[in-house]
């Protein structure tokens, strides 16, 4: 049985927080320059120190995204980020272009991760990245488990093997897209993606010099979404995932929400401690991952490499909302929580926590506002008031309630 990390995608300081509260072994993220999620909030340079040290208290490692593929122009102040990220105590950079990765080498210490956007699917090419000096490889996410299994078997055994197990699955290959930059002028290997895939498209026709006519390519009542993947979904095969050779689990996701981060990190935590722990399943892990945001499942390219296992979905989907944020522990009976969607008095919320208080319920008997007055009803977002009940909530459970 192979080590398994638990790695977590985080947009800013909130999500590192969660990612770290539901149990992730490692976080990845980016700076404000050199990362490929440029609409994430992203971290500036007292907050890249303020998390790694954070990060680090909680025995949880930190890969620093630094992949998007350059121009010239965009090797102005690299080399001092990169030392920069050294001196901070990165445990490592994920990169994607040689350039990047030589001055990696060049110029610090920090361990080399080559990127899914480097596309290796072969081991000659995981072979030639490691006698650069990588020390761990994310595999294009087209492999299927035995290639990846091939690839492992031919490699220096002390090399990690990093894949996508959950998350957004990109039309184009391994991420290498170019729609966003012909639709939009924002370039999508620079971090500026527009995400067309996920648009609504018609097919157009126009014979001579007669107007154009318009055919939908009829799908369902929310249109039709013909590059839209379903997202990939591993929690069911964290066995075969783990006899292949792969060390690290990646959730995709920097720009997903705080909820969302914590949801899929406490359903894969768990269903991982189960298998090491040779345990039964506790809850129904598919149904857990459709209470975030999500369009239907698939499992990619590892167990078929035909592309057609990624089948479309039209739509996101979600069985339950984010109600609140718990801020303090509980004390005294009474916890605090942050308002993200209106709930009053006699509603019925569920928990999501990383302890015994998984999926338990909270029947709301008594709201408080910072006074002590009592309300009815909050509506406010980022409203913080007190909630009461006997379960002894952590800061940074979450209760979520059923959609209707």
């Amino acid at each position: 049985m192979n080590k398994i990390e638990l790695l977590a995608p985080v947009g800013d300081k909130e999500r590192l927080i969660a990612a770290i509260h539901f149990g992730a072994d490692a976080v990845y993220f980016a700076g404000k320059r050199f990362g490929l999620r440029a609409f994430a909030d992203n971290f500036d340079e007292n907050e890249i120190i303020e998390s790694i040290n954070y990060a680090h208290s909680h025995y949880v490692r930190v890969y620093i995204t630094v992949n998007i593929l350059p121009h010239n122009n965009d090797f102005n102040g690299l080399v001092e980020y990169l030392q920069f990220l050294d001196k901070s105590g990165a445990d490592g950079v994920i990169v994607s272009d040689l350039g990047i990765a030589h001055l990696v080498k060049k110029y610090t210490s920090l361990e080399l991760h080559v990127s899914t956007q480097a596309n290796i699917t072969n081991f000659e090419s995981a072979n030639v990245w490691i006698n650069f000096g990588a020390k761990r490889l994310v595999l294009a996410r087209e492999l299927s488990l035995l290639e990846i299994k091939e690839i492992k078997d031919k490699i220096d055994k002390d090399i990690d093997i990093e894949c996508f197990a959950h998350g957004a699955m990109c039309i184009s290959y391994s991420g290498r897209c170019l729609l966003s930059n012909y639709f939009t002028g924002r370039d999508s290997n620079k971090g500026a993606c527009a995400q067309p895939c996920r648009w609504n498209y018609a097919l157009s026709y126009k014979e001579d010099n007669e107007d154009s006519e318009y055919y939908p390519i009829e799908e369902d009542s929310h249109g039709t979404y013909i590059l839209n993947s379903k997202d990939l979904c591993l929690i069911e095969h964290i066995k075969e995932l783990n006899e292949a050779g792969i060390n690290s689990f990646k959730i995709e996701g920097r720009m997903k929400s705080t909820y969302y981060v914590a949801t899929v990190i406490n359903a894969y935590r768990r269903a991982i401690d189960n298998y090491l722990n040779n345990k039964e399943k506790t809850f129904d892990y598919i149904d857990e991952l459709r209470k975030t945001s999500n369009r239907d499942f698939t499992t990619g390219f590892y167990f078929n490499s035909d592309q057609k296992t990624n089948k479309i979905s039209s739509k996101l989907s979600q069985t339950y909302d984010f109600i609140a944020l718990v801020k303090e522990d509980n004390k005294n009976d009474y916890c605090l929580v942050e308002l993200r969607n209106k709930f009053k008095v006699g509603d019925t919320l569920e928990i999501l926590s990383s302890d015994d208080n998984f999926n338990k319920t909270i029947k709301i008997e008594e709201i408080l506002d910072q006074n002590g007055n009592k309300l009815e009803e909050v509506k406010k977002v980022k409203e913080l008031v007190y909630i009461k009940t006997n379960l002894r909530l952590k800061s940074f459970d979450i209760l979520r309630r059923k959609k209707d």
